[in-house]
């Protein structure tokens, strides 16, 4: 099985859910535009007032989609995340 990686983008303040949860909607659009890269999106909340919007990806597709959306960080992504 292909490693898979979590794309991460941090937001923070009192306005961080929603807009983790707009770019969310930029992240689901990216991918209609580009349904080779049909991967799982969410948003998590971290503690009050910091959330994250983010994208599983494969792999092998990461530096084509982390070049394109900039991502603030990544992680090795497990399935019991």
């Amino acid at each position: 099985m292909n490693r898979q990686l979590k794309l991460i983008w941090d937001f923070k303040g009192p306005n961080a859910e929603k807009t983790a949860e707009h770019h969310e909607i930029h992240l689901r659009d990216f991918i209609k535009m580009n349904p080779e890269f049909d991967y799982k999106t969410g948003v998590e909340k971290i503690v009050d007032f910091q959330h994250i919007a983010f994208m599983i990806v494969d792999e092998k597709d990461m530096k084509p989609i982390r070049d394109r959306l900039k991502p603030h960080r990544g992680q090795v992504y497990t399935s019991g995340e």
